[in-house]
């Protein structure tokens, strides 16, 4: 059962440490507020004070010992509820404040101004294990407010079995922080945040519980506030506000392609006020994006998950400080980054869920007047769409094969043993044990998983629902694009905002402060970056576990002298340059035909740039079943233009059937190519005779692994070296 804070008066709760009047005690309700307005002075500064709607959530808490899903917009103060909220328990002798959130590294202002107000706070993450005994003992002599702990940790098995039930059992508050991620309806669902069941199980009887959003939908809301009741049963007390962002100017310039966005951004970036965020769709997008904008004459920094984390600290700060007038950013950079006076937000791409576009516009104009967030929609947008929504929950047949692997097992089995026996890539299938752990079908310990036993059901009609959502909320990104209609009112409404109603800002209210004409000296420099060819293919350095499992023999390191050598690509199928080119190119529909002489130009500058030790003599081409007829031109042609010697080409042991369905992980993938792979005679003797390296030559590399066994196989026949160069590297 869900109580809405519009439905009525909140109903009483009783806490057995501090029992609430079954009526409100006014002058009681008067200190607690003074109390709570005082804290919040500390905590903010002398002119802060508490709005309606905040108030309702610390009462809520503190006077109440309620459960309470609050659904309100970026920026309106929740930490602020929960740090006074705190505060004002701790005085009243509860336990420390337990904090789940997934933004502990974007969190470091609010605990600075915590610690401030006298508020103690310490985190427990996988980069302070050592830590970790010296906080139980602070926690235990009562000496730590707050403790941020990731979701990640949840279902971590040391933590989960030893330092879980400790936590639950002294928890004076619990706050789940970005709690839209609980529900599977979301737009950004984490499994690891469904072990939060586990820990409201174990909290004492009317521990107040807090869980904050500011995206999510009717359907999302109710789901996460029934999972708020576990172990409790009272109704979860839902407290939804307005989500209009009245700074927020929203404006869609729609632009031909990746060279006049580009184009666009440079000409516009320096009018848009103060400092921001430029989010792309992806990792090659935003360091590229930055790249070209640095050259442009931008101080922007790239800021994606697999930038270092110094790095992304560092240019957090300068950020934060105005020291650069972006970060060109992925998803990375989203929830919980704190700046009220960031000036602006533009995607260069549209994110799949006009919900997830809330949330980063969000980022911008808490502290301002104004901010613009300007959507610059790519033709691509659609296809990277198509990529993330391959990879939701497995099939059936997937999911009962690996369970069944567990239960044959008898001990547990580590994720790169389970590769094996599973065709799944690494993170997905983690994802997948972390879904069936918390359903209790398996369970992480030390040294892998194990299955439970438990009966468990795919619950097809689910899965196919969520995979119908993602697909709605695609088609309404692409609505929002297109609308004529006020583009905040549209967003209010994918939120189920009951006052959702016309902005007056927006370009389609008040008209678009922006023109989609671009300066032709400003695309010709955009087209000359992206026209950029090249980018390093990394070898494969180390077999993956458990090879012989699979009947292959390989483990440990790969040996220098069957290594292959740093190759090159034209390009990742992911960048926007050339990137685009060559998805239409390899596309599974394309068809199989010579490469033009535009494609053809850029493998030859790729390889007139190539700082390589020793210039190739020979070319020697990777068999295909879809494209041999473009792989064995472009080897030809290479061949001419370089007056390099055609070795051949290597084959499939069986050239019917190659190496088979393609393999999602590496280590199958690995046992595929190792099996199908062969260097026929003539070629063998072919490579003894070169007086150089060998360039090999294929259509795209995805895991690594068949230019990983094609050069092992080379170099065992004499090759002095192996160059692979192909035209597009997937990752």
């Amino acid at each position: 059962m869900v109580t809405s804070a519009h439905s009525g008066p909140h109903p009483p709760a009783h806490s057995a440490a501090d029992p609430a009047p079954a009526s409100a005690d006014p002058a009681a309700e008067a200190a607690l507020r003074e109390a709570a307005e005082e804290r919040l002075r500390a905590l903010a500064g002398e002119s802060a004070r508490l709005r309606e709607d905040q108030w309702s959530a610390v009462r809520a808490l503190v006077a109440e010992r309620r459960r309470a899903l609050v659904v309100q917009r970026t920026g309106w103060g929740k930490s602020a509820v929960y740090f006074v909220a705190t505060a004002l328990l701790r005085a009243r002798g509860a336990g420390p404040t337990v904090i789940v959130s997934p933004l502990l590294a974007l969190m470091r202002n609010q605990i600075a101004a915590a610690e401030r107000a006298g508020i103690r706070a310490r985190t427990i993450n996988s980069a302070n294990l050592d830590d970790w005994e010296a906080v139980y003992t602070e926690i235990t002599a009562g000496e730590v407010d707050v403790l941020l702990v990731s979701p990640e940790r949840l279902n971590n098995p040391d933590f989960r079995d030893r330092v879980l039930p400790r936590l639950a059992a002294g928890a004076g508050l619990l706050v789940v922080d970005e709690a839209h991620c609980i529900s599977d309806w979301g737009h950004d669902f984490r499994p690891d945040y469904r072990r939060i069941r586990t820990l409201l199980r174990g909290l004492p009887p009317h521990t107040p519980v807090l869980a904050t959003t500011a995206t999510a939908n009717g359907r999302v809301t109710h789901d996460v506030a029934e999972q708020l009741e576990t172990g409790d049963g009272a109704a979860t007390l839902v407290l939804r506000g307005e989500l209009d962002r009245a700074s927020l100017r929203l404006s869609v310039v729609e632009l031909p392609d990746t060279p006049a966005r580009w184009s666009w951004l440079a000409r516009h970036l320096a009018e848009l006020p103060g400092s921001g965020i430029v989010y792309a769709l992806t990792v090659a997008a935003a360091e590229d994006t930055a790249a070209f904008l640095a050259e442009r004459g931008y101080d922007v920094r790239a800021y994606t998950g697999q930038t270092d984390p110094d790095e992304r600290r560092r240019a957090e700060d300068d950020l934060l400080a105005n020291r650069t007038k972006a970060l060109v950013a992925t998803s990375a950079l989203g929830m919980g980054f704190d700046k009220p006076d960031l000036g602006f937000v533009v995607h260069l791409g549209a994110p799949q869920s006009p919900i997830s576009y809330y949330q980063q516009v969000g980022r911008a104009g808490r502290g301002l007047e104004r901010a613009e967030a300007v959507l610059l929609p790519g033709r691509e947008d659609r296809e990277i769409w198509s990529y993330f929504a391959s990879l939701a929950f497995p099939a059936e047949e997937t999911v009962r094969h690996a369970l069944a692997v567990l239960a044959e097992a008898g001990e547990p089995v580590s994720l790169p043993r389970l590769e094996t026996r599973v065709d799944l890539g690494r993170s997905r299938l983690e994802q997948m044990l972390k879904v069936l752990d918390v359903d209790g079908a398996v369970r992480r310990v030390r040294g892998g998983w194990v299955a439970t036993g438990q009966p468990w059901t795919y619950d097809a009609e689910r899965y196919a629902a969520v995979a119908a959502a993602r697909e709605r909320e695609q088609r309404a990104m692409l609505d929002y694009i297109a609308t004529g209609s006020c583009r905040m009112d549209f967003l209010r409404r994918q939120l189920d905002d009951p006052q959702a109603r016309p902005c007056g800002r927006c370009d389609n209210c008040a008209g678009s402060p922006f023109s989609a004409s671009v300066a032709p000296e400003d695309r010709d420099a955009a087209a000359r970056h992206l026209d950029r060819p090249g980018v390093a293919v990394a070898p494969r350095k180390q077999w993956p576990s458990g090879m012989s499992a699979l009947g292959v023999e390989l483990s440990g390191r790969i040996r220098p002298e069957q290594q292959a050598a740093e190759g090159r690509a034209l390009a990742r199928l992911t960048d926007i340059g050339w990137g685009t080119e060559l998805r239409r190119l390899l596309g599974p529909d394309s068809p199989d035909e010579p490469v033009d002489d535009r494609v053809f130009q850029g493998v030859v500058d790729v390889l007139a740039a190539w700082p390589w030790r020793r210039r190739p003599a020979g070319v020697v081409a990777l068999p295909s079943l879809t494209r041999p007829r473009l792989i064995a031109d472009l080897s030809r042609r290479l061949c001419e233009v370089g007056r390099l010697a055609p070795v051949g080409g290597l084959a499939y042991a069986d050239p019917e059937s190659g190496p088979g369905p393609r393999r999602r992980n590496s280590a199958q993938r690995l046992a595929q190519v190792q099996r199908a792979l062969a260097l026929p005679p003539q070629a063998a003797a072919a490579v003894q005779r070169l007086d150089g390296p060998v360039l090999l030559v294929d259509d795209h590399t995805d895991t690594g692994w068949t230019l990983a066994v094609a050069a092992r196989l080379l170099k065992e026949a004499g090759a002095e070296e192996v160059l692979p160069l192909v035209l597009a590297a997937k990752s």
